[in-house]
């Protein structure tokens, strides 16, 4: 919509009203913030919602895989064999053997659930990027050396050198009964995986020692799969689960977190139709602002009107006074949401602060940040539906405007 230069100083000239029109103003300029504030909340709340949900993926997948594929009875005896076949499957990227089962971890006379999880050589140096402190290298079988988690070693008070013990209720039988077994383990390492539940249970150590600690002998618990598409995981190990039907259960990532991603998934869609009402009264506050501006300019409107100014001229006029306005409001509210996704971490912790209050809880929370991730199609969404919002809420008043009579207007002047 092009305007001409005389409509140009049209616009500008209602943009900025004299002091006769300072309410009017000020109800533009409220208009505007609201604009920003709604659009900036959006952005924020939008972003956050797919952080979480990357977070978790990444951090839960990549430490679980895509897929586990899991014997009845809790234990594969033939398992390489099974663990040939999962990997000549198309579309799998990697399969390795797992062992995991909770135990009792004790240190200094504290007693806490752990879960020992037996990896590979492979696996355990896929940790490294997580390390706090230590080292994976002694983690070697045999060693007796472990790697445990960063907020499972607060809640003992153990530091790297120092010694855990495992208990295993399920110890060897005696004539007074079962005898728990008991094995000490160096801690080697300390990882943090970002997920607050693997840290604060999960002790990691080679799966031969593993075994020998749950007395398992050369079998182990599941095979961790990884493909190539997560979303299409469930159609590419479909012929495992088939050729293992009775054997062993197939078990995605979906499966696994159902509920943790559906409820992100809902609660995702509520705060998107909230805050899309909360842009859409904000509008209402442009309509309000392009009425009272006509009721103020009614005498001027009709003057124009008789020096020639066409319907369509005044139409375009008010259309542009408002959408301006709601696209100003839009800018201004993606440099306040991205200004606050990036400095999200040191305003939470100022507001904890300030209020005495732990906002981001990890026991809570699950993850030990507040994660953000912006998609750049939600955001031009967001843009779009704010800039209409804009358009539809100019047409009355524009049209109001257009329509104007000069001669009814002009008739006791």
């Amino acid at each position: 919509m092009l305007l001409s230069p005389f409509e140009k100083v049209l616009v500008k000239r209602y943009l900025l009203p004299g002091r006769s029109e300072a309410f009017i103003a000020l109800v533009a300029g409220i208009s505007l913030v609201a604009v920003a504030l709604g659009v900036a909340a959006l952005v924020i709340v939008m972003s956050v919602m797919n952080g979480f949900r990357a977070e978790l993926f990444d951090k839960i997948v990549g430490l679980n895989g895509h897929a586990i594929v899991q014997a009845y009875g809790g234990r594969i005896e033939n398992w390489q064999s099974v663990l040939q076949d999962v990997k000549r499957t198309p579309g799998v990227t990697r399969a390795s053997p797992l062992i995991e089962q909770p135990q009792m971890g004790s240190f200094n006379g504290r007693v806490d659930l752990v879960f020992a999880r037996g990896n590979t050589a492979e696996d355990i140096q896929r940790l490294r990027p997580k390390l706090v402190a230590g080292s994976l290298d002694p983690l070697k079988p045999g060693a007796g050396e472990v790697a445990i988690g960063s907020q499972l070693a607060a809640n003992l008070g153990i530091r790297v050198g120092d010694t855990l013990t495992i208990i295993n209720p399920q110890g060897r039988s005696t004539p007074f009964g079962t005898v728990p077994r008991e094995i000490a383990y160096r801690v080697a390492a300390i990882f943090e995986i970002g997920v607050f539940d693997f840290d604060e249970r999960f002790v990691v150590m080679p799966i031969e020692d593993a075994q020998t600690l749950l007395l398992a002998g050369d079998s182990i618990g599941m095979i961790e799969v990884q493909v190539t598409d997560p979303d299409a995981v469930t159609e590419i190990l479909k012929p495992i689960a088939q050729r293992l039907a009775g054997q062993a259960v197939v078990t995605d990532w979906r499966t696994m977190n159902a509920s943790l991603f559906e409820a992100l998934a809902v609660e995702r869609v509520a705060m998107f139709v909230v805050l899309s009402i909360i842009v859409l009264v904000a509008v209402f506050n442009i309509l309000s602002s392009l009425i009272m501006l006509v009721r103020a300019k009614t005498r001027d409107i009709a003057i124009l009107r008789t020096m020639g100014a066409g319907r369509k001229s005044l139409l375009k006029v008010f259309v542009t006074v408002g959408f301006v306005v709601g696209a100003l409001g839009t800018v201004l509210g993606l440099i306040l949401g991205a200004a606050f996704l990036f400095f999200r971490q040191p305003i939470v912790r100022l507001i904890e602060v300030l209020t005495g209050q732990n906002l981001w809880d990890p026991k809570i929370r699950f993850l030990t940040e507040l994660p953000a991730r912006a998609d750049p199609v939600e955001i031009a969404l967001i843009v779009i539906m704010a800039l209409v919002f804009s358009f539809l809420a100019t047409l009355y008043p524009a049209f109001k405007a257009a329509s104007t009579d000069p001669v009814q207007v002009l008739r006791y002047e």
